[in-house]
Formats: C-alpha cells, structure tokens, sequence
C-alpha cells in the first residue's frame, strides 16, 4: 500500500506559496488534493471527480498559479465554468490562493 503525503510541504511550491496556504489555513491536504496536486505540478493532465467542498478548487488552483510567469503581463490561464455565479466563487478563491504572489490579477 502506498503512502500519500498530506502535508502542503511536501510539494514543489515557492515559499510565498507554502506561507500564504499556512495562512489561509491549509496545512494538510485533503484526499482530491493529495492525489491529484502532484500531477498536476507535474504539468500532466488530469481528469477528476469529487464531492462539494472536498478543496478541488484550491488543487486545480494552486496547479494554475505555480508555473504563472509574474514577470510575463499577458493571459497566462483561463478557467471557464458553467455558470456566473460559480466564475465569482472560483476567482474568489483563485484570488486568495494569489495574494501573495505579485502582479497576478483574476477577473471575471
């Protein structure tokens, strides 16, 4: 049986990265994040599936931010959802997931 880390930590983020989830409160991932973080990082493709409040917006999130060139003023990642009201909740949290990276902008 393998083991599967769970601690933010272990995974290949930038130290802004790693004390801005400290702050927000993410010290362990949950199961959809600890299977699916490290593919991603990895730059593979992923398909996944999970409950309503299980943190895939922060996985898929944290993927997104990490490889963003801040130096680079173009559109570097587009996230599309079914419907506005999910948009407003997926770039609120996209936003927090950012705060402490410079010259990231989310819109809407």
């Amino acid at each position: 049986m393998t083991t599967i880390a769970t601690a933010f930590n272990t995974l290949p983020l930038s130290a802004a990265m790693l004390a801005n989830l400290d702050s927000l409160g993410y010290v362990e991932m949950t199961q959809i994040q600890a299977q699916s973080l490290p593919v991603i990082l990895k730059g593979l493709d992923l398909i996944a599936q999970a409950k309503t409040g299980s943190g895939k917006t922060a996985a898929f999130g944290i993927g997104l931010l990490n490889p963003i060139n801040p130096r680079y003023f173009g559109c570097q990642a587009l996230v599309m959802c079914p419907t506005r009201e999910l948009a407003d909740q997926v770039a609120k949290e996209i936003r927090r997931l950012a705060r402490a990276e410079d010259n990231i902008k989310v819109l809407t």
